[in-house]
Parts: structure tokens; sequence; C-alpha cells
């Protein structure tokens, strides 16, 4: 049974998919989308901030800057014009990068029509405010649902039709059936036998795995990078994983979202691939070079280097610890020896595993760690 056929049956045609998809950034991942999108039988219009990215996508069917090789079907047309995107589009796909999140928010309020969903595909936190995202866009465009898609996607590999599953979050509203809300609608408009997307109304869960998932994928780079193994990169996943938990539920997520897509599953391929440039940034660190000569000197956007500090700033005003995401700021922002910063990482006292355990045992091999540590670093 196909995706239209399964949500016709569900929901009756009072409530079909969005059919007229925008999605405003022209990037790799923002490009990925709009094909998801035309594959999933939508319209679609891509603005692009770049005349000559829309110029290639509208003239070569390519978009050669960020995805090479890759045909661009006539289902999407691409335009520079914000509120031409806008014009009539049943929901809005919002692809920057989350420092451009409440100036983009505040520019597209002027342009959608009341009730149209604005869908946030970034992660991260705001630095300034410390505030989610979903927050942010919330602010800017109060006529709007607000929903956040995220999950474990190199935007290389969904353009090409590989097998992508994802989360697609939003507020459902109580008087209404789960099928008829704004991630339903979403989850039906661009699913696809390739792109497979999963519902929650969990915002909060996902938005905070989204955003930490990048800082751990730093650390596990860093360790990677001096030239540890896969014991070291599986325990940091795993206690990162830990810290994502802990965040989540003292912000009033659930603690059970960000085991799925949105955490582990995005915590992993983050942390596994040198396709993520989180991951990569943290090789290079790793192996010694100055975060100037990182990715050849070019200015390469890591959203984790970002995050470092708005994940830590919350978790201080929340009062929970986070010793990884502790360590990577200390070293991306406060100029920390990576060394001596993961000796103490590594040294720290013995703890309990699970919650319900209040247990903190001395190392019994502190000053060996840290030994060792700087020895590996040095």
């Amino acid at each position: 049974m196909n995706v239209m056929n399964t949500w016709s049956s569900a929901s009756g045609p009072t409530n079909p998919p969005f059919e007229r998809i925008a999605v405003i950034g022209g990037g790799a991942w923002g490009t990925a989308l709009a094909l998801t999108a035309a594959r999933a039988g939508r319209t679609v219009i891509l603005w692009c901030r770049r005349p000559e990215i829309a110029l290639d996508i509208n003239g070569n069917r390519r978009n050669e800057a960020y995805l090479p090789g890759i045909d661009i079907p006539d289902r999407i047309t691409a335009t520079t014009d914000l509120a031409h995107a806008c014009a009539g589009a049943d929901a809005v796909l919002l692809v920057t990068p989350s420092g451009s999140i409440r100036e983009m928010s505040r520019a597209l309020a002027a342009c959608m029509a009341p009730g149209v969903p604005l869908v946030l595909c970034a992660k991260g936190i705001e630095v300034s405010s410390g505030k989610l995202l979903t927050d942010v866009a919330a602010e800017e465009c109060p006529s709007s649902p607000i929903a956040v898609l995220s999950g474990p996607t190199f935007a290389s590999e969904t353009a090409l039709a590989y097998p992508t599953a994802v989360t697609i979050a939003s507020a459902f509203d109580p008087s209404l059936p789960p099928e008829h809300g704004v991630a339903s609608r979403l989850a039906v408009a661009l699913g696809s036998e390739a792109f497979r997307p999963y519902v929650t109304d969990d915002v909060i869960g996902v938005e905070i795995g989204g955003a930490m998932k990048n800082v751990i994928a730093i650390c596990c780079g860093m360790m990677t990078g001096a030239g540890f193994a896969e014991n070291t990169r599986a325990a940091l996943i795993a206690r990162g994983l830990d810290e994502m938990k802990a965040l989540a539920e003292a912000m009033g997520g659930r603690r059970e979202t960000v085991t799925g897509l949105s955490g582990v599953g995005d915590l992993s391929l983050t942390c596994s691939s040198m396709q993520s440039r989180n991951m990569s940034l943290g090789v290079q660190l790793g192996e010694g070079r100055a975060r100037e000569d990182c990715f050849d000197g070019r200015p390469v956007v890591v959203e984790g280097e970002i995050n470092s500090i708005s994940v830590t700033d919350l978790a201080r005003k929340k009062g929970v610890d986070l010793p990884i995401c502790e360590a990577v700021r200390a070293i991306l922002h406060d100029r920390a020896p990576i060394g001596e910063t993961f000796a103490g990482l590594w040294s720290r006292p013995l703890e309990s595993e699970t919650r319900t355990m209040d247990l903190s045992l001395a190392h019994p091999a502190d000053a060996q760690a840290i030994r060792r540590f700087a020895e590996e670093f040095s």
C-alpha cells in the first residue's frame, strides 16, 4: 500500500498532505529536502540566498556547488525572492544554519500566510538567549505552527534516495485526532519509498538531541584524531547519550525521545563518519592542528562548536552536569589543553551508571590516567 492510500484511508479527504512545499535554504541539506519532497509528489520551490545557485538549478537542473552530480527534477523551481517562495506554500521548511533562525523567521513572518506551518530543519540552541530554536521561531512567527525535522541524515545520501528515517515533531491539538496534526501531515507529505518520517509531540526532546549530538561528535573526533580506537568512541557515545537524556528531561522533554532517531540515531551517525563536519573538526584538533588551520583554513561553520556554548550554558542554568560537553567547550573556547582536559574527564571519581544510586568512588588510577593523556596529546 502506498503512502497516499494510507493517508486517505486514515484521515479522509479533508486533511490531505501539504501539496506545495517551500524550502528555504539552497545548501546541501535544503536541496536534499527539496528532492525528498519532489520524490513524494509535492510541488517544491527552493529559496537560495546566492543567485548563481538558483540559476544553476533552473538552467542546468543541478546544484553543483553543494550536491554535485545529482539531477534536480522539474518539480523543483529555485528563486532568490523570499516572498515568491512563500506565496501559496502549504508548509515552509527552514533549512538555514541555527545562528540565522531568528533573522530568517522574522523575514518569513512577513511572507507566510497565517496558519502555514514553519518546519525547522536546523539543530541547535540560540547562544544569545539560551532558547530552543522552536521558541525563537515562535516569537518571530506567532501565527505559524512550529515543527522540527531531525534525525540521522547526511545530505548527499538523502539526495541519492538511500533509505533514510527522520523524526518530525510538533505540538498536537488535543481536540483533533493525531493523524490530523501538523507533524502527521508533514510525515505523509514527505514520505516516500526511501524517506520514512516518524512522528512525535516531544519537540523539546527532539531539539535537545539535535543540538547536543554535534558537541559529542567533536569529542569523539578529538579522541579518534589522537589515536584512540573504537572502545573510546563507544564509551563517549554512550555517556554522551546519558548527558542528552539528562538535559532533555530537565527541560521538560522525554528520555524516551532521546533514545530514538533524533537522539541516539543522529548521535551514532555523527560520531561515526568524517562526512560530519563536527567529527571532522574533532579529528583535526586531536591530530594537533590549530583551529584556524582546520579544513585547510576555510571558514567552515561547525554547529557543535557554537552549540558547545549554548548547551553548557543551558545545562548550568538547569543544574545539569555535562562533563563531555564541558570538556569540548573548554578546549574550543577556553583554550584548555586537550590532553589535560581529557585527563580530567577520564580520571574523575567513579560513579554509578544508574540514576537510582548515589555513588562516588575515588578513581584508583587517576594519576596514571592523567600521565597517559598528557603523553598521548603531547
